[in-house]
């Protein structure tokens, strides 16, 4: 699951990636069942897509509709998945309530109270049937906010996700499931990345804490963190910064027994391009910090696919295409990953034109 270079095609949304993909043409595509059994079966029969997506078993983690989902042949998506080398897994968590936060605590930057993902309650159940259906690894992601002036992210918050997330890993690997444990802190606000590298640490230390309290093995676990960024609204930090930050963040809290840190992209400003964001970030830390006790690399949903999904549009006569912007992407961050050579511009992607907020689809 850790093979240097490789990494995670996270395509686990309920709706339609292009709502979550914030391009002014990919909102254009209509959000029906059909249109995603034809895009997510576009993405697996992806020709070469196991060279880069992860090690001798390549990781995509999906939705529980495409866990059960069938392309418009019939054929199982978990099929097409394993048909082309690779291997599935499941998004868990059911999500987070808005309107149901945490009793006490402040609104942050994405407008609402502090809260933590539902779904432990059926958890054990569902594992047992996720693995009968396939799927060999899960996820499931918690989000905190950053806002000092607030006190974002309380110590309640902190401490009410990561142990949400270390008993959904317990649980996992007692059903044979190798959990992805994603506490996201996420860049909405106008904070300096030197306001992140604090939060994250703090959290990263009381994440490992909550495993170990609910016996987690960590060899059979990865995480996917945030990388350490500034707020969206804050002070730019270059690749550089957001590189060495990050690795001292990770080196300070994460055991050298954990395998893998497979890295999310993160929301980025209107005016960035997200996938070469994305990869120009993994690749300065490749690029700048050798020999390190884990394997960093990507778990990557729309900086992976902006430049497929609005090549692709809805349209069959576009899915070569589609399928090569895919896998350039994918190549380039494979390249990042791995040897830290990637040359900013060398993989084509729509850019930051065309930008606009993302839709509030669901997750």
């Amino acid at each position: 699951m850790s093979a240097p270079g490789k990494g995670f095609l996270a395509s686990d949304e309920s709706a339609g990636p292009w709502l979550r993909a914030g391009h002014v043409d990919a909102k254009k595509i209509e959000d029906t069942a059909e249109n995603r059994a034809a895009y997510r079966a576009m993405l697996y029969k992806t020709p070469g897509l196991s060279e880069y997506v992860s090690g001798a078993a390549p990781r995509v983690i999906l939705h529980k509709e495409t866990l059960f989902q069938c392309d418009a042949t019939g054929a199982k998506m978990v099929d097409l998945i394993t048909g082309n080398g690779m291997i599935p897994g499941i998004k868990l968590d059911k999500g987070y309530d808005k309107k149901l936060g945490l009793p006490g605590t402040a609104v942050g930057p994405l407008g609402h109270q502090e809260t933590w993902c539902k779904g432990i309650d059926d958890l054990e159940q569902r594992c047992a049937d996720a693995y009968a259906a396939g799927a060999r690894f899960a996820k499931w992601r918690n989000v905190l906010q950053i806002d000092p002036a607030s006190g974002i992210p309380s110590d309640l918050a902190i401490s009410v996700c990561v142990r949400n997330l270390a008993e959904y890993a317990a649980i996992c690997q007692r059903q044979g499931l190798v959990p992805i444990v994603e506490p996201e802190i996420v860049p909405n606000g106008t904070h300096g990345i030197e306001v992140c590298a604090a939060v994250t640490e703090k959290v990263l230390v009381e994440q490992f804490a909550a495993l170990k309290l609910h016996n987690v093995y960590l060899e059979g676990a990865v995480l996917k963190p945030n990388m350490v960024k500034n707020g969206i609204d804050g002070p730019k930090a270059s690749p550089a910064e957001v590189a060495d930050l990050t690795v001292a963040v990770l080196k300070r809290t994460v055991p050298s027994a954990m395998p893998g840190i497979f890295f999310l992209s993160g929301e980025t400003a209107l005016d960035e391009d997200n996938e070469e964001t994305a990869t120009i970030n993994l690749n300065a830390m490749h690029a700048r910090h050798k020999n390190l006790p884990w394997a960093l690399s990507f778990s990557f949903g729309k900086a992976l696919q902006k430049t497929c999904i609005v090549t692709w549009m809805g349209k069959t006569a576009n899915e070569p295409a589609a399928q090569k912007a895919l896998l350039d992407r994918a190549k380039a961050n494979f390249v990042a990953a791995s040897v830290g050579t990637y040359v900013p511009g060398s993989c084509a992607s729509v850019g930051a034109k065309g930008n606009t907020a993302m839709q509030g689809g669901a997750y």
